[in-house]
């Protein structure tokens, strides 16, 4: 089949080459980049000579299989049962839709597999989305040990210096990096989640230019909400080529006649400006997958969990209300411990009824009076969860995840339930249906607080017909499931993503839900740094992040309730504290900080974000700059040590602060300060720290 010399798909400012290489046998990389970079000779162009590997091996292929591939790394890992791992293939055709959208196809008549690379642009964003469809076209099963989503090749020239975000519980989304000359660099998550380890998310470019600044940069990010891995080899062609998809928890599946399998969609996204204009593109693209929500203002939030915990009752619930209204809140949620039997972590998970005890007057006259204070009403719920103790695990011990004749192993004092099984899916949307139907709840935290352990399904086959099976890939389908019909059926309820903090934030669950909860750690330190790391692969109206009074677990150093509250307006607002022990001076600055924050959110959830240096440095900041450059908001935190003044000769701090009009006048809506925006950019805002005063919110209006 005669096929044109290059397919070209085209986003708002860049432009992404595909080629058939090897004879037409799989697909290349020719060139990804600004628009015309593709004009001239591809930067991952090689020699074609090779010795000990294959002309395959040394390809920059978008995807290719194990037999064609075999000593490099190869995306595809396929046999029939029992037979010899390998694919071979020929092209057989491609459909494009203008420079939006194009399919690619590959068949392997011997092994009985179709595969199809398919490529989608995303309309204002930068992103091009990958995926693999693969179907098993002969009179035999195919078992896939490996199906990676795609592969994407990025030129160097003296190694590269890749990107990603690593952490643990409570310390969640850490940035770091590291300079790949040779070798593989690789991280995954076998948790039924993303994890709280390492994040489905990885930047890349050339060790030799610096991060920031005009350094072009790449990006993948898998949208996945179960097991993953990503792997990046620096090849002898001296580039490097990064795959990405999801790991079956099994260890392989088995695609049965006439059936087909879809990888997840790998997002993949090209900056010009280094990770800060990465960062931006990953935003719009998340601002893409809200839709329609995005232009619904994000509330301040109430939680009450790190005041009662699981003592809840509606006196001490109310009397909370009534000091969180007053400081402006506008949302009252109530968190765990609102349940029958649920008095601590040993039981009620799966019994999903008020506490008749602790609301005398019942769970409708509670929610009436909080909402008679001005503020909407939200719930805790953990739909996995379910506690030995309760009545659905003695009416249903077949719905949880275990291995028969095998011990089960308790996380939190709790197992998980097999969300794969429709009855199981069925049984969760009934709940959420019957209590978001029959109360007036508007806001819904969905959390997760343990992975899948003994991961198997009692009565079902084990050993090779396992693979059958598919229970991770199984448990995602139903996960999704639930929350599309949450989407539906409840369209007015927020919705929030939660799995012990951070562990199941990704483009799928960012998608269906309204917030998600990136770490369960709330100390200002150390959460300035989760959110530091946060900001550079997600959009700020995605980041919910509460003032609380909690300590420094990794960085103990006080910080101001300012600070705190600064910190927290530079995401989605909530208060976390126990406000009833407040002094009247902090909640009249707390409601101070929250009408700052109701009078700027718009900016920090729709504008451009650009950060300014880190929490290494003694002062670091967030840019927000408003749709059309009138309004720029800075957060900015005094992180490190103070130069002395005014016992000894000091000057103030400043932030240089980037990309705005250096010939426009720009004036500090507090102060009424004026600054040209050559001077922002040139000489920087100025911040005079001291021990009291370590944080601050600045509003530039332009003139």
């Amino acid at each position: 089949m005669t096929a044109p010399d290059r397919w070209l798909l085209r986003t708002d400012t860049t432009t992404y080459a595909v080629a058939l290489g090897g004879d037409g046998r799989w697909a290349e990389l020719a060139a990804w980049g600004p628009h015309g970079a593709e004009d001239g000779p591809s930067p991952m162009e090689w020699s074609r000579r090779t010795h000990f590997i294959t002309p395959a091996d040394a390809a920059p292929a978008e995807y290719i299989p194990y037999g064609l591939r075999p000593f490099t790394g190869a995306d595809l890992v396929a046999a029939r049962p029992g037979g010899d791992r390998g694919s071979w293939w020929r092209f057989t055709g491609a459909t494009q839709d203008g420079d939006r959208a194009l399919r690619l196809e590959f068949a392997d008549d011997l092994l009985g597999l179709h595969t199809a690379l398919c490529y989608e642009t995303v309309a204002g964003t930068d992103v091009v989305l990958r995926w693999t469809e693969l179907t098993c076209t002969g009179d035999d099963e195919v078992r896939l040990e490996r199906f990676d989503s795609a592969a994407v090749n990025v030129p160097v020239q003296g190694g590269a210096r890749l990107t990603y975000l690593a952490g643990q519980w409570s310390q969640e989304f850490q940035l770091k990096d590291v300079e790949l000359e040779r070798g593989r660099f690789e991280m995954e998550s076998t948790q039924g989640s993303a994890g709280h380890a390492y994040h489905p998310w990885l930047a890349i470019q050339d060790a030799a230019a610096p991060a920031e600044g005009a350094t072009p940069t790449y990006g993948i990010a898998l949208e996945w909400s179960g097991n993953w891995r990503i792997t990046a080899d620096a090849e002898p062609g001296g580039a490097v080529r990064v795959r990405a998809g999801r790991v079956p928890h099994e260890g392989a599946v088995l695609l049965a006649p006439g059936a087909t399998l879809v990888t997840p969609r790998l997002a993949c996204a090209f900056s010009p400006d280094g990770l800060d204009g990465l960062a931006r593109v990953w935003h719009r693209y998340e601002r893409h997958l809200t839709g329609e929500r995005i232009d619904r203002p994000r509330k301040v939030l109430y939680n009450s969990w790190e005041a009662t915990g699981f003592d809840v009752d509606a006196e001490d619930q109310l009397e909370l209300a009534k000091v969180a209204a007053e400081l402006g809140a506008e949302l009252f949620v109530v968190d765990d411990g609102w349940f029958t039997g649920r008095p601590d972590d040993t039981g009620g998970l799966g019994d999903w009824d008020p506490e008749p005890a602790e609301f005398p007057g019942g769970f409708d006259r509670f929610i009436e009076d909080v909402r008679a204070l001005g503020m909407d009403f939200g719930l805790w719920v953990e739909p996995e969860g379910i506690s030995p103790r309760s009545k659905l695990y003695a009416e249903h011990p077949e719905w949880v995840y275990r291995i028969d004749g095998r011990p089960a192993t308790l996380v939190r004092n709790q197992l998980l339930l097999d969300l794969g099984r429709e009855d199981v899916q069925d049984f969760v949307i009934a709940t959420l249906d019957r209590l978001l139907g029959s109360h007036a709840i508007g806001y819904l935290k969905w959390d997760m607080n343990r992975p899948p352990t003994e991961r198997g399904r009692p009565g079902h086959p084990a050993g090779p017909d396992a693979e059958r099976q598919d229970l991770d890939a199984a448990h995602v389908a139903g996960y999704l499931r639930v929350l599309d019909h949450l989407r539906t059926a409840h369209p007015h309820v927020t919705v929030e993503g939660c799995a012990g903090g951070g562990a199941r934030v990704e483009h799928a669950t960012i998608a269906r839900t309204d917030v998600v909860w990136p770490s369960d750690n709330t100390a200002p330190m150390d959460r300035l740094r989760t959110q530091y790391g946060y900001l550079h692969a997600h959009a700020p109206h995605t980041m919910s992040s509460w003032v609380t009074d909690a300590p420094g677990v990794f960085d103990p150093r006080p910080r101001s309730l300012a600070f705190r509250f600064v910190n927290s307006m530079a995401g989605v607002l909530g208060i976390g504290a126990d406000i009833r022990h407040w002094t009247p001076e902090q909640r009249a600055e707390a409601a101070r900080w929250i009408a700052r924050y109701k009078e700027i959110r718009d900016v920090v959830h729709h504008g451009d974000v650009r950060l300014l240096g880190s929490p290494a440095d003694p002062t670091c900041g967030v840019q927000f700059e408003e749709t059309g450059g009138d309004r720029v908001v800075v957060t900015a935190w005094n992180t490190g040590p103070l130069d002395g003044a005014p016992l000894l000769p000091g000057r103030p701090a400043r932030l240089r602060l980037r990309d705005l009009a250096p010939d426009a006048v720009y004036t500090d809506t507090v102060t009424g300060t004026r600054y040209s925006g050559a001077y922002l950019i040139h000489t920087g805002l100025p911040f005079a720290w001291t021990a009291q005063h370590d944080a601050e919110l600045t509003v530039l209006a332009r003139q």
